[in-house]
């Protein structure tokens, strides 16, 4: 079986998740490849695939534009084969209402503005790399963090991610997607 996952990150975390998902999928025999959704929304073609994983991380709202344009560029092909999407946010690490109602509303957005509706879709905690952003950013997601009753410093990175139910749900659907019709 051949698994396509095309993703958008802006930080890198989300190219970190499918590259573990990748690794997970290929210690179960099957044949990755995994790729950034990049100016050229035609590519990868998925096509030659048995299913796909598109991977995705919000930012205020929006999920990475080379992504949406790819989903909006592949959405017949995507609907009409075993595809799931990985969506990757700090609001998936709590538990407020609110911020689930909100993903929520991201992901509805997302379906409507590509036309493609994956069959599985996964919420993932992303992560908070204070390393990487300047003064005001540490502020901010630091304010973000806080909000949600959780307590960091800005001197050290945390990974939100949930690796087990990530891989649980990365294996099951390629395994629905492997299994006879029928």
């Amino acid at each position: 079986m051949r698994v396509l996952i095309v993703y958008g990150t802006t930080e890198g975390h989300t190219r970190e998740l499918c590259n573990y998902a990748a690794t997970r999928l290929r210690e179960q025999g099957r044949r990755v490849t995994t790729e950034a959704a990049g100016p050229d929304a035609g590519h990868p073609d998925p096509a030659p695939y048995d299913a796909v994983l598109l991977a995705a991380s919000l930012h205020v709202g929006r999920y990475q534009a080379p992504l949406v344009a790819y989903a909006q560029r592949h959405h017949e092909r995507l609907n009409a084969m075993p595809s799931a999407f990985l969506s990757v946010s700090l609001s998936a690490a709590g538990e407020s209402p609110d911020d689930w109602a909100g993903l929520d509303e991201c992901l509805a957005t997302f379906k409507a503005e590509t036309g493609w509706t994956p069959r599985e879709v996964h919420q993932a905690a992303g992560a908070i790399r204070y390393s990487q952003y300047d003064f005001f950013k540490r502020l901010a997601l630091q304010g973000i963090a806080r909000k949600r009753g959780m307590k960091t410093v800005r001197s050290h990175d945390y990974d939100l991610t949930d690796y087990e139910a990530l891989g649980a749900f990365v294996s099951r659907f390629v395994a629905a997607a492997a299994a006879p019709a029928g």
